[in-house]
C-alpha cells in the first residue's frame, strides 16, 4: 500500500493530547496541506487561523462547550486550527471541509493527532467573535466551518473500527 493510502487507512480522531506543543514547522506543514485542498472553481475560499495562545484556545473551547453543553471539547489539544471560509464562493462549506480533511491527514503523516470539532459556525456568528476576527485582520464575510484540534496524542492510539458494508454501488 502506498504512503497516502496507508495514511488514510490508519488516521483516527484523537480525543486526548499531551501538553507538548508541536513545532511551528509542523503546524505550518499542516496548514500548507489545508491550503492545498481542492476548492470549487479554485476560489480558495478557506481561511485558517492558527491558535496557539492558551488563553484564546481556552476561550474558544469554553464557547464550544457551552454550545455543546459539555466541557473539555478540545480534549486538551494545545493547538486549534480554525477553518473559516469566505461566503462569496458558492462551494465554501465543501471547500472548508476539504481543507480540514487535508489537514487531518497531514497531521497524521507527521505523527500528530487531530480531531475535527464542530460548532465553529455558531461560534463565529457571535458578535464578540466577529469582532475578534476583525481585530486579527479578517474583514471578509466568512462562516466558521470547523475547528481542528492538533497536538501529540496521549494514551493508546484508537483501534480501527469496522467499515459498514453496502456503501458502494458500481454501474458498469
Amino acid at each position: 500500500m502506498n504512503e497516502v493510502l496507508k495514511c488514510i487507512a490508519t488516521r483516527r480522531s484523537i480525543k486526548g493530547y499531551s501538553d507538548r506543543m508541536p513545532s511551528k514547522e509542523d503546524i505550518d506543514l499542516v496548514i500548507k496541506a489545508g491550503l492545498e485542498a481542492a476548492s470549487g472553481l479554485n476560489k480558495q475560499a478557506p481561511i485558517i487561523v492558527a491558535v496557539t495562545n492558551k488563553e484564546v484556545r481556552d476561550r474558544l473551547e469554553e464557547v464550544n462547550g457551552r454550545l455543546y453543553n459539555k466541557s473539555g471539547t478540545f480534549y486538551g489539544a494545545p493547538v486549534v486550527l480554525v477553518v473559516l471560509a469566505k461566503k462569496e464562493a458558492h462551494t465554501y462549506v465543501y471547500d472548508g471541509s476539504c481543507t480540514l480533511a487535508n489537514m487531518m491527514l497531514a497531521a497524521h503523516s507527521l505523527g500528530l493527532g487531530a480531531c475535527w470539532i464542530h460548532r465553529a459556525k455558531p461560534t463565529f456568528e457571535m458578535p464578540e467573535w466577529q469582532e475578534w476576527l476583525k481585530e486579527i485582520g479578517i474583514t471578509e464575510e466568512v462562516e466558521g466551518i470547523g475547528h481542528l484540534v492538533l497536538g501529540y496524542p496521549s494514551g493508546e492510539y484508537p483501534k480501527e473500527k469496522p467499515r459498514r458494508e453496502g456503501r458502494v454501488f458500481y454501474v458498469d
